[in-house]
């Protein structure tokens, strides 16, 4: 039996299959709700077969988002357009729904990518003033961050259990804390983004404190029938930066504290960072980390062949696997990977004619 489509759970959680869609922005929002292209972009994805669909990075704030663009999931409008989605979806696809909850911090108030994708001045009509844990730059072209202050930090925490609230209410069945990338609970964790002397700098111990309140907030503020994970960049691939040893550590103590499972990732913290790229070049950290604690691994990175997915969980390597560009690119992957690994999956019935000669019986019947 393929272990890619045998069963597994995040924490109260039961998924069919070990493949995850992970977060992906789309930068096609309107004051942070969703769009019509975001009821095209997941109801097709939501009938892939995965286990898992989540929902790109969705801002706890205003000043959290990424570009204009982004979903955010602070007010009230916000979270009924979401409801209305996400009704819509599960009409269609019985597909397990969760959320990335995210503050961009520094590397916020950009322009979209294809249209640049370059930071956008505090003053521009799609611009504002960004917060960090220090007062540094990302680089010369983003303007200086200003440190939060306690206050600011404890409201923060707020805004991430508020929006993991809202996100129960729609009912999404699992919540991921975004946590890599350079993102602002990463700006906290990594030594070159974090230069504050109070409880929150300095040490591994201090650097790691928002974090763990973060996710503690959440996982208060939600019902134990929701997944909670965190998702993290192992490295920050600079020297003296946040480090594989470092994740290790966070990891053990999101582990002790019931997390339901890890996203792996590496690097965006740093434009110094020097990332040797290849096929599953991220996997070896989720390796490192899931030796060292009991909830789930998810491994993330040019993970793109059947065969190479099944083998990254065979060799024990990591729990699950996840797909982002290479699933934009085909998004009937798991279709594919079922009738290469002998397995089946269970389309919508208005695809059921489609089963190919080739691959008969790769759909099973609901």
């Amino acid at each position: 039996m393929s272990l890619l489509f045998s069963p597994i759970s995040f924490g109260p959680l039961q998924l069919p299959n070990r493949i995850v869609i992970a977060p992906m922005c789309q930068y096609s929002a309107h004051d942070g709700c969703v769009s019509d292209w975001h009821h095209i972009h997941l109801g097709n994805l939501a009938l892939s077969g995965a286990g898992l669909l989540v929902l790109e990075a969705t801002a706890v704030e205003p000043r959290g988002r990424i570009s204009h663009a982004d979903l955010g999931l602070w007010n009230d409008d916000q979270e009924a357009a979401l409801a209305a989605l996400l009704a819509s979806v599960r009409r269609w696809s019985p597909m397990a729904l969760g959320i990335q909850l995210a503050h961009a911090g520094r590397k916020a108030s950009t322009a979209r990518p294809w249209e640049g994708g370059g930071a956008i001045a505090a003053d521009d009509p799609h611009g504002w003033a960004t917060v960090s844990a220090s007062a540094l730059a990302y680089d010369e072209r983003h303007e200086r961050p200003q440190a939060l202050d306690a206050a600011g930090i404890d409201a923060l925490v707020e805004d991430f259990a508020q929006a993991a609230r809202r996100a129960v209410r729609v009912g999404l069945d699992l919540i991921e804390i975004h946590a890599a990338h350079g993102y602002l609970l990463h700006q906290f964790l990594s030594p070159l983004s974090n230069a504050r002397d109070d409880a929150y700098g300095g040490s591994l111990e201090n650097r790691m404190r928002l974090v763990l309140r973060v996710f503690d907030a959440v996982r208060a503020a939600v019902p134990s029938s929701v997944a909670v994970g965190v998702r993290i960049s192992a490295t920050d691939w600079v020297e003296g930066g946040w480090d594989l040893a470092q994740s290790v550590a966070l990891a053990r103590a999101l582990d002790a504290r019931g997390c339901h499972f890890i996203h792996v990732s590496s690097g965006g913290l740093d434009p110094r960072q020097q990332i040797g790229t290849g096929p599953g070049y991220q996997v070896p950290f989720a390796e490192a980390i899931k030796a060292q604690v009991a909830m789930p691994v998810i491994a993330v990175g040019m993970i793109t062949q059947p065969r190479q997915a099944e083998a990254v969980l065979a060799e024990g390597r990591a729990d699950a696997v996840a797909l982002a560009r290479g699933i934009l690119y085909d998004p009937r992957w798991p279709w594919h990977a079922a009738a290469e690994l002998g397995a089946s999956v269970v389309p919508a019935p208005q695809f059921l004619r489609c089963e190919p000669r080739e691959a008969r019986g790769v759909f099973a019947a609901a």
